[in-house]
């Protein structure tokens, strides 16, 4: 599928594990797609600047509303005091014990191949794949042999995500019907 994508596409993709890199998400998650759409270039980026967009406060949001945060939460839901296993976690190894990255000895494949725990690689979540795969059957609903920023956009919208989520607490209104809609009038001016 990967192959169908357009440069813009593959920036966007590649820019989302950076987004979720320098916001210290262990995740790629559709929200961070979307910010790199939004931060990019391209028809999605043009798109969401008209829906009223802001790049400053999509990324604020971001930061602020995943992670460690919906960990905690689901920790709770389990009967789980994540601020007590840290406490007691820093009384017995030192303060900050959860806080540093753990060296872990990496088999030979690793060592060669640059894989395995040190390597930087950040998985996508299970909602950042079916974005991807949504996009795929935007562009196929447009009868586009390409996926561009403008698909992944909408494989975005398609589904009740982080994405969309995000969108509307920093005061967006832009569903799936009103996104594809932008999407075919900004492709037909640049036709």
């Amino acid at each position: 599928m990967f192959e169908r994508f357009t440069p813009r596409a593959r920036d966007a993709v590649v820019g989302a594990q950076q987004v979720a890199r320098d916001l210290g998400h262990r995740e790629i998650g559709d929200d961070h797609l979307l910010l790199a759409l939004l931060e990019g270039e391209g028809v999605a980026a043009r798109v969401l600047r008209d829906a009223g967009a802001d790049p400053a406060r999509l990324r604020e949001h971001v930061a602020h509303h995943r992670g460690p945060d919906e960990d905690a939460a689901a920790l709770r839901s389990l009967g789980i005091d994540l601020d007590a296993v840290r406490s007691r976690a820093e009384e017995t190894f030192g303060p900050g014990a959860l806080d540093r990255p753990t060296r872990r000895r990496r088999g030979l494949l690793g060592r060669l191949t640059g894989s395995g725990p040190s390597s930087g690689h950040v998985p996508f979540t299970r909602p950042a794949k079916k974005a991807l795969e949504e996009s795929l059957k935007a562009a196929l609903s447009l009868r586009h042999n390409y996926i561009g920023t403008e698909h992944l956009l909408l494989g975005l919208l398609r589904q009740d995500g982080s994405a969309a989520r995000a969108l509307a607490a920093t005061g967006v209104d832009l569903d799936a019907e009103r996104a594809r809609d932008a999407v075919v009038e900004a492709l037909r001016r640049s036709a």
